[in-house]
Parts: structure tokens; C-alpha cells; sequence
């Protein structure tokens, strides 16, 4: 039975988001594009572009994952664009949760709201950008 279009991209979402925590830069590299933009407020206020930021971060367990995790996506939403059965743009928005365990506990949360932007070419589906943003009422000024 053939994916549908909205499987395809629910499904390379979620390699792409497990590669990041996994430390899989193999997936990681195969799902997202390698002129990714993206938009990260806790890191830093400025747009970053490229890849070998994120290879680091990855590489060195960035999330403190390397005990047992699992991620939620709260209130995911696809808009997808292009003709009908043909659609070549994706914007998935959601809240992410991620929930990290560890021998000495307790466990931790952590959650933002994400968007992401994929586009379907010769290596099918892939991540173009990421936004990031707080998830509760953030100040005004910095």
C-alpha cells in the first residue's frame, strides 16, 4: 500500500526529530536540506544557516539524551501546498515536549513551539527551516 502525501511527511518528520536526539547524524544529514535556516531563541536571537552547527550539537548529545527520552508533539498541524496528490511544500507546526529520564531523576521537561518547512525533492522529503519559539508568555523586552 502506498503512503499517502501527509504519511510521507509525518514520517521524515519524526526520523528527522529522533536523529537529533539519538545522535544520528546519518538521518539526520538524509532528512534535513543543507541550506537549512532556522531560528532557535534559546541558543541565540539570530538566524543560523547551514548544517555543521547542528552536526556538532548532535554529535556531542546537545540535549542530554543519552538517557532514556521521549519526545510529544502537542496540537501538530500539517499544511501542505502544490497541486492535489502532488504536493511539494510542507509547514508541520506543533508544541514540542521533550521528557528526558535519568538514573539519578527526577525525570524533566522541556517544551517550546515549533514550526518547520519541508520540501519534497530528489531526496524526497527534507526540512528547509525551523522556528522555534518560547511556549508561555514571553516578556516583551529582551
Amino acid at each position: 500500500m502506498k503512503k499517502t502525501t501527509e504519511e510521507e511527511v509525518w514520517n521524515t518528520l519524526h526520523r528527522h526529530l529522533h536523529s537529533v536526539f539519538a545522535r544520528d547524524v546519518a538521518t539526520y544529514k538524509a532528512t534535513t536540506s543543507d541550506d537549512l535556516s532556522l531560528y532557535e531563541w534559546f541558543i541565540t536571537p539570530h538566524r543560523q544557516d547551514g548544517l555543521d552547527f547542528h552536526f556538532f550539537m548532535i554529535k556531542h548529545g546537545w540535549a542530554g539524551t543519552d538517557a532514556d527520552f521521549r519526545y510529544d508533539l502537542w496540537e501538530p498541524r500539517l499544511q501542505l501546498y502544490g497541486a492535489p496528490g502532488e504536493e511539494t511544500t510542507a509547514v508541520v507546526s506543533y508544541t514540542f515536549m521533550l521528557t528526558i529520564a535519568t538514573p539519578e531523576g527526577p525525570i524533566t521537561h522541556r517544551q517550546h513551539n515549533e514550526s518547520r518547512v519541508l520540501i519534497k525533492g530528489e531526496h524526497g522529503w527534507q526540512i528547509v527551516h525551523v522556528h522555534k519559539s518560547p511556549s508561555w508568555a514571553a516578556p516583551y523586552g529582551p
